[in-house]
């Protein structure tokens, strides 16, 4: 028994995944591609993409904006659980990746579920208020450039409908937010990121300990 979320090491992460991870062949394949690129630390772990899809499932969630889509591993596990006529909108600034993503995403059959908008993020969720499409999001995944957190969730409130859950990554950076010897730019935004979720009554919130850490605030 424990009071407090207990320390996952190697032996106890690797039983965990024996367990209880369930991941189609087709993202087994993307995460393994992914693993041989030099910035394959940015992609979310399998298990976390499983969690996001049950949170997709389990708020019915029919529209999706996701901000940082790199190689298109979350996109993938949510658009594979999304119902008939379920859209995502993925925003991300590399063709590159991207390519490797709607590749799978093809593979998968749920391309068409998928919009692409290759962008600056910010510049596509304030065109998307412009379409109308304010208050009219599910769901929303922030996982981009750490500095820009703040801005990225501003407009993700004015973009998600009440009751809709935001879920933001890497909250947790390696630990790093706690250490108070690191004053690198990305720890001190992300440390101000969540400080302001905490104090924040628009949400209510909640922090995982999944992956690098995943925030879950839903707009009240």
């Amino acid at each position: 028994m424990s009071n407090r979320t207990i320390n996952v090491d190697d032996r106890l992460y690797g039983y965990l995944l024996d367990v209880s991870l369930r991941e189609p062949g087709v993202l087994a394949r993307l995460r393994a591609e992914t693993l041989k690129l030099p910035q394959a630390g940015m992609q979310i772990s399998p298990e976390q993409g499983q969690f996001m899809a049950l949170l997709v499932k389990l708020t019915g969630a029919r529209s999706i904006l996701e901000i940082g889509t790199f190689t298109g591993y979350s996109a993938l596990a949510m658009a594979l659980v999304l119902p008939a006529g379920g859209r995502l909108v993925a925003c991300d600034v590399s063709d590159e990746w991207t390519a490797l993503a709607r590749r799978y995403w093809r593979e998968a059959g749920v391309e068409g579920r998928i919009e692409l908008r290759l962008a600056p993020a910010l510049e596509t969720m304030r065109a998307l208020l412009g379409e109308g499409a304010g208050g009219s999001f599910d769901l929303v995944f922030i996982d981009a450039d750490k500095g820009n957190y703040g801005a990225y969730y501003e407009v993700a409130l004015e973009l998600l409908r009440p009751g809709g859950l935001l879920l933001a990554d890497n909250v947790l950076w390696d630990g790093r937010v706690a250490d108070p010897a690191n004053d690198e730019e990305s720890t001190r935004a992300i440390r101000a990121f969540n400080a302001a979720l905490h104090d924040d009554a628009r949400i209510d919130l909640s922090l995982v300990p999944i992956g690098d850490g995943l925030t879950l605030a839903r707009k009240r």
